[in-house]
């Protein structure tokens, strides 16, 4: 398989995201359970099916560019906005970047590094490393890269987070994505009630962290990508649920900008699992 993505990581973006445009709708076709799961999220965000066509094909090009864009050459990058980035930056404060699955997420923490990162505050994204042992080096090689750090879903982990959050650098986690049991609670996504992790806002209860959300638009034709900051509206309440329903609410907001590009088949509402 190492082989394979070493092949692939030398293909132009375009023919990776063509490729992977085929790929979603085969899953789609071919799989009842992820085309039942991906309308039911659609549904429940209260959105109709013609607004999110696109995403079929979206999910395919996510799994399809992960070679180019963790063992190839850079891909073009551009800014939609950067102001929010360079005042985050600038700040001197520890800053919380939030993403969904939305979009190209591998490249919002690619272009930090790249452009801040380097110039002495360094960016920690959480990282579950997978079960496959060549995918685990492939994964780990790609992510750990100058400007850019790894923290493991560990305790070890979360207190390397905190002590970046402190120093004034910068962590990046995807807040929808469902933690293991006991590390999070229930609270509305779109209308209904999904286990959401806490760790988010715990990491600003105890560094004062900025939180700004970010994500990355996968432009067509394979152009490149763009990325998109924006600071959180207001502070996060002192209440645990209230705090995380507030995040919900700014994923929601930042989900509905572009619903064409959100993994819609990702199962959000699906019970934890043990830690």
């Amino acid at each position: 398989m190492l082989r394979w993505f070493r092949f692939f990581s030398r293909w132009p973006l375009w023919a990776l995201h063509a490729m992977g445009w085929l790929g979603g709708w085969l899953a789609w076709v071919l799989s009842p359970t992820y085309r039942r799961r991906f309308l039911d999220n659609v549904r429940q965000a209260g959105l109709g099916w013609r607004t999110v066509l696109g995403a079929v094909g979206q999910a395919g090009c996510m799994s399809a560019e992960l070679p180019r864009l963790w063992l190839g050459r850079p891909a073009p990058l551009q800014w939609a906005e950067d102001q929010a980035a360079v005042d985050a930056y600038a700040s001197g404060q520890g800053v919380l970047f939030l993403t969904p699955h939305m979009g190209c997420f591998e490249i919002t923490a690619q272009a930090y590094a790249q452009r801040f990162g380097q110039s002495g505050k360094p960016m920690t994204v959480l990282f579950r490393p997978p079960r496959q042992a060549w995918l685990r080096h492939v994964v780990g090689a790609s992510r750990q890269r100058p400007g850019l750090q790894t923290a493991p879903t560990t305790l070890s982990g979360v207190k390397q987070m905190i002590k970046a959050l402190k120093q004034g650098e910068s962590v990046g986690l995807l807040p929808d994505q469902v933690p293991p049991r006991g590390m999070g609670v229930m609270a509305p996504f779109f209308g209904h009630d999904a286990y959401t992790m806490t760790l988010s806002v715990r990491l600003v209860q105890q560094t004062g962290a900025t939180v700004f959300l970010a994500w990355g638009e996968r432009m067509s034709w394979g152009r490149g990508y763009r990325v998109h900051v924006q600071p959180m509206v207001g502070k996060l309440p002192a209440d645990l649920l209230d705090a995380v329903t507030a995040i919900n609410r700014a994923m929601e907001s930042l989900i509905l900008q572009c619903p064409q590009q959100y993994l819609w088949g990702y199962a959000r509402y699906k019970q934890p699992r043990q830690a």
